[in-house]
């Protein structure tokens, strides 16, 4: 596992080296083609939790961040249209690019139902819905991407989740449906399946739409939370891995630890993820 300890060492010696790995489908592009190699950086706003709208807007600027996932605290997904567009002017004003909302969490298997959640995700400029759906849902799910052009990222939820504990578990069930229905893979919980998170990633390929990213003293442990470089997370071996994929989506900090005070946690996660990124292009 690559640690802040044996960074430098690491990052140099693997950034000569690529993983070959197919582009992706012009479908999950977007409209970053030919983009340089990197790793776009943004903030999950559920790590502000306890911030109202405009707190956590300054504080993500303070971070020096752009693209933030907004979390339903900080637009509420039963706002009136109204609502919804003044808050989402707010976020746009300020000069932050939404990348996407959620955890939704989708267990009713309506159109009224998941219509209303796509709705509410065009409303707010989302371009992507990061779902909690129960596998029977999916298939619904799938008709509504098609109709909103709205990409769907399940997110998985470690073992405790009785539907997706894993990308594989997600893959299985999204493996022949449209492009834009697939994976927010979440790291932490990814690895307390006991699986390589590099390697889960790999094999997610262009279904990895979204990512949350934190970091565990002890990879089994949801509750050994730390600043992103202070555990045994290989954020450079998964880096690594976006890269040669060339990722068009984001790897959005979900800082769930401090939650009254998260901003020197998550200034540190940051100042390492940057490094990581810095070192893997030179």
């Amino acid at each position: 596992m690559s640690t802040r300890r044996d960074f430098f060492r690491t990052a140099a010696a693997g950034a000569a080296g690529a993983y070959a790995w197919p582009s992706l489908s012009p479908a999950l592009r977007g409209s970053a083609p030919g983009r340089a190699a990197g790793v776009n950086l943004g903030v999950a706003s559920y790590s502000l939790r306890k911030f109202t709208r405009p707190q956590a807007i300054a504080m993500v600027k303070e971070l020096g961040i752009t693209n933030i996932n907004i979390k339903s605290f900080h637009l509420e997904q039963e706002g009136t249209p109204a609502e919804i567009k003044a808050g989402r002017m707010e976020f746009e004003s300020a000069g932050l690019k939404i990348v996407g909302g959620g955890t939704i969490t989708i267990h009713e298997d309506t159109d009224e139902y998941v219509r209303a959640v796509f709705e509410y995700a065009k409303a707010s400029g989302f371009p992507l819905i990061v779902c909690a759906p129960k596998p029977e849902v999916v298939p619904r799910i799938e008709k509504f991407v098609k109709e909103y052009n709205i990409m769907a990222a399940i997110h998985n939820h470690g073992p405790e989740d009785q539907y997706f504990p894993g990308p594989k578990d997600v893959l299985a069930v999204v493996k022949d449906m449209d492009p834009r229905i697939g994976c927010c893979v979440d790291v932490g919980h990814t690895t307390r399946t006991g699986v390589d998170v590099v390697e889960a990633i790999a094999e997610a390929g262009p279904r990895v739409l979204d990512m949350h990213i934190k970091d565990l003293s002890d990879l089994m442990d949801r509750d050994s939370q730390v600043a992103v470089g202070e555990g045994e997370m290989p954020v450079v071996g998964l880096f690594k891995q976006l890269m040669a994929m060339n990722y068009a989506g984001y790897v959005n900090l979900e800082y769930e630890i401090f939650p009254d005070d998260p901003m020197p946690g998550m200034k540190q996660s940051f100042s390492y993820m940057r490094g990581v990124i810095d070192a893997l292009s030179a």
